[in-house]
């Protein structure tokens, strides 16, 4: 549908299109899942994380549109579990009443668990990203922000360990971004972090609209 709608799409993954879930026909976990996901995605001429960086055609300095697929290893904490084992985090978390739903159903084979398969997509993104032509700009685009200042007004701060990494916390600078767009949090807002502009674009559930006074967040156009 969108793809009949846009020019050019690009997607990123977001955790729940990672879930193999009870009722899903497709039994596909983790990297299999993954890359029948992305092998959907080529069908319809949709750009992935796989494809080559595309460059932005219309801006007045070359930018290089990145879309990466990063996950999270628990290292975003609350001051009570900074320095403890995963687990200890986890179990603090469930204390509180947070759990996020990947813990069921969000399947990191072939890897041990989710913090190594997010090793893993920093190694690849990286190598990516520093091929990048040093007079380019770019548009940094992930589910999970790349920086934790997003998930400063989460209810429950705990859910911070499901949201990204602190490996990519000087991304934005060190890859020349001129936008990071995310989603994930369900908290769309524009924010600024050493000068580089945050986007949180994501459209959340009906149920998040009718709180908020503006309802639902339409269409945004960031350039």
């Amino acid at each position: 549908m969108l793809r009949e709608r846009f020019a050019k799409v690009v997607w990123v993954p977001g955790n729940h299109e990672l879930w193999t879930t009870d009722g899903d026909p497709v039994r596909a976990r983790g990297e299999q899942r993954y890359a029948e996901l992305v092998r959907r995605c080529r069908a319809l001429d949709v750009l992935t994380p796989e494809d080559e960086f595309p460059v932005w055609p219309h801006a007045g300095r070359p930018l290089t549109i990145a879309p990466l697929f990063l996950l999270y290893d628990y290292s975003w904490r609350v001051p009570e579990t900074e320095g403890l084992p995963v687990a200890a985090a986890l179990d603090h978390a469930r204390e509180a009443g947070v759990v996020c739903t990947d813990e069921f159903f969000l399947h990191p084979d072939p890897h041990p668990g989710r913090a190594e398969w997010c090793a893993h997509r920093l190694e690849v993104s990286e190598k990516r990203l520093a091929a990048v032509p040093a007079e380019h700009r770019t548009i940094l685009v992930s589910h999970w922000p790349l920086h934790r200042h997003p998930t400063e007004p989460l209810r429950w701060p705990e859910f911070a360990l499901w949201c990204g990494t602190t490996e990519t916390e000087d991304w934005h600078l060190r890859y020349r971004a001129e936008i990071a767009v995310y989603g994930h949090l369900h908290i769309p807002r524009t924010t600024h972090r050493d000068g580089v502009r945050f986007e949180e674009v994501s459209l959340g559930y009906p149920r998040e609209w009718r709180n908020r006074a503006r309802g639902a967040v339409p269409l945004r156009r960031l350039l």
